[in-house]
């Protein structure tokens, strides 16, 4: 008997998370100018967000609150939640399918798949997960007008987020992890990268949409703690929206030529 698996397989996902405001949605966009890589656009939902095109995974506002989700256990979707069956998976394909056109691969964004890689990795596993970071003072600077809490309240909770992406990274087989302040820096480089990371051909024109970074906007926003300054310095972060130098890129991929290509285009300047 043939492979149905195999012949059914028509497409893998990348999917792209991270704490609001942190560049998910830049860095979306980019992915989807890639060859063989198919996007969601002009969907009545915000930003284009997959999580709200679907009911396969409850998803409201309250699921997706920002800096109130990445620490809530309630949203944080692992192999042993119980959405780990194969209905879960058929029901995101039959929902999404209306929103993705012809490509190898399909990018689906949304801040919140910052804690649910695992599940959904469960769910299909050829998937692979590109998390963006941006400096936590900016973040907390640029949610504030949303979020009714004091700075470093929100500085905590960047810093409790990505304590538990750490955990997560671990569970994870394909998963590379990008810095806004880097991607911004950098962005013919880092869609290189992530085209190598798809094992895709490498882009011959550079980003079409003018990329920059904004973080000079939030001069004199509320600095970290120094022990804040001790947690997030394992990311590349420091007071004063300071970037520390010689972080290595983090790049999780099963073959290592993938990892290798992906890393050297990381090191471009």
């Amino acid at each position: 008997m043939r492979a149905a698996g195999k012949s059914a397989i028509r497409h893998r996902y990348l999917f792209v998370g991270g704490l609001h405001r942190s560049g998910t949605s830049l860095l979306s966009r980019m992915i989807g100018t890639l060859p063989q890589v198919a996007q969601i656009e002009d969907a009545p939902v915000p930003e284009n967000e997959g999580a709200y095109l679907q009911g396969a995974i409850p998803h409201d506002a309250l699921s997706g609150r920002p800096m109130h989700f990445a620490t809530d256990p309630a949203q944080h979707l692992t192999e042993d939640h119980p959405l780990n069956r194969l209905a879960t998976r058929e029901r995101l394909e039959v929902d999404w399918a209306p929103w993705f056109g012809p490509g190898t691969w399909r990018v689906e964004k949304s801040p919140v798949n910052l804690t649910r890689m695992r599940l959904l990795q469960q769910l299909f596993p050829l998937s692979q997960f590109v998390v963006v970071l941006r400096h936590p003072e900016a973040v907390a600077a640029a949610v504030a007008k949303w979020v009714d809490a004091p700075a470093r309240a929100l500085i905590d909770h960047w810093l409790d987020a990505h304590d538990r992406l750490a955990i997560d990274l671990d569970h994870l087989h394909s998963v590379m992890v990008l810095r806004y302040e880097d991607l911004t820096d950098r962005p013919a480089a880092h869609l290189a990268a992530v085209a190598a990371f798809l094992d895709l051909p490498a882009p011959t024109v550079p980003p079409a949409e003018t990329v920059s970074n904004r973080n000079a906007e939030y001069r004199g926003a509320a600095p970290l703690t120094d022990g804040q300054a001790d947690r997030a310095g394992r990311w590349g972060y420091a007071p004063k929206l300071a970037i520390l130098a010689g972080q290595p890129p983090i790049v999780r991929h099963p073959l290592r030529a993938v990892r290798t290509a992906t890393e050297a285009c990381l090191r471009k300047d």
